[in-house]
């Protein structure tokens, strides 16, 4: 690994500390190195905050002259919630900067032209790759104003995800579930399952650490006809983040006042020829929420509705070392292709261990 690399992989360590707390803007980490050792380093820590490269700057301090700094994204270049990068970087006195990738918002893109014009030295496309998979929410919502949308389901090896009876705990180790509410929970705007999930669990869906501190995802729960208990677990959290329920276009108020009355946000949306919610429409009603990233953990017919929409970008799945039989209920409910050829498929496949099971992360194609 050569010394640009080096330090732009740090840079990426350091972006990965302000995951779940940055958005709508991306995740940013910033190293400035001089004749070869790090003397400063920073991330952007949450919306609204000084970016990565002013913290990076600051703790630099007179170190900052004549150094290099390496940033995961190109430095803004314009006035926002705090000042431009570019002119902090100038001020410091930094001869090269060394940037992953482009900023794809155009609001805030400039700045590797102003630094050049200024003499600076400028280098691009180090770790380009991992900046654009660690900021592809970001990415998404910028080019199309729609949130990355990932879907997660644990199953057997046999691809069942409960016994007949509904019983799904636990069908995964502990480790697996920490990684969940580690890297998934605790990382993406929100949360979504359906109403049967809802009445046969009846989840939290909170973010939960051995260590504490975890942010809780905005909570959604697809309910056409808003047919839940008002007890449920997920409409009654003690959390910073809202609930949403997601139902049908008219349903009555008389309805819906049972869960005003918990404080709950209600968000109608089109159904499709099949009655169900119709997820292709309700991506842009999400966005509107300015939800820039969603975890969808619903059961069978939720996750076969989303993939067969086309709106799920990332996939994780999770194999236990378990068999369960036939008559489990599967992890996609309802009709699939006639032919293998239809069926669809993955790119960029990984694999990894998680305690003693399985994940398997991939992008439909």
């Amino acid at each position: 690994m050569n010394e640009d690399d080096f330090f732009m992989e740090r840079a990426l360590e350091l972006a990965l500390k302000g995951s779940g707390r940055t958005s709508p803007n991306p995740l940013v980490g910033a190293v400035v190195v001089r004749n070869g050792e790090t003397v400063g380093e920073g991330w952007h820590m949450a919306y609204g905050g000084p970016h990565a490269e002013v913290h990076a700057l600051k703790a630099a301090g007179a170190a900052a002259e004549g150094a290099t700094i390496y940033v995961t994204l190109e430095p803004c270049n314009h006035f926002g919630k705090t000042p431009p990068c570019t002119q902090a970087i100038l001020d410091a006195g930094i001869r090269r900067v060394v940037i992953a990738m482009e900023d794809p918002n155009p609001k805030a893109a400039g700045g590797m032209d102003r630094l050049r014009s200024a003499g600076v030295i400028v280098d691009t496309g180090v770790c380009e790759g991992k900046a654009r998979k660690l900021n592809a929410p970001f990415i998404k919502k910028v080019e199309t104003g729609l949130p990355w949308v990932v879907l997660k389901c644990a199953m057997t090896l046999d691809g069942r995800v409960a016994t007949r009876s509904g019983d799904s705990k636990w069908v995964t180790g502990p480790e697996a579930r920490q990684w969940c509410h580690r890297h998934l929970r605790q990382r993406l705007d929100a949360i979504l399952v359906g109403s049967a999930t809802v009445r046969a669990d009846d989840p939290s869906l909170t973010c939960r650490l051995p260590e504490g501190g975890g942010r809780d995802p905005l909570r959604i729960v697809l309910a056409s006809s808003l047919d839940l208990s008002p007890e449920a677990r997920v409409l009654r959290q003690k959390s910073d983040s809202a609930t949403l329920l997601v139902c049908a276009q008219g349903v009555a108020e008389s309805r819906k006042q049972p869960f005003y009355d918990l404080g709950v946000r209600i968000l109608e949306a089109p159904s499709g020829s099949d009655g169900r919610l119709d997820f292709k429409a309700l991506m842009p009603l999400l966005a509107e929420q300015g939800i820039q990233s969603l975890l969808i953990e619903g059961g069978g017919r939720v996750a076969a509705s989303a993939l067969k929409s086309g709106v799920v970008d990332q996939v994780v799945f999770f194999y236990a070392p378990k068999i369960l039989g036939g008559d489990g209920i599967p992890v996609l409910d309802g009709p699939g292709p006639e032919r293998m050829a239809q069926c669809m498929t993955l790119s960029g496949m990984e694999v990894f261990s998680c305690g003693e099971d399985i994940r398997v992360e991939g992008y439909p194609e």
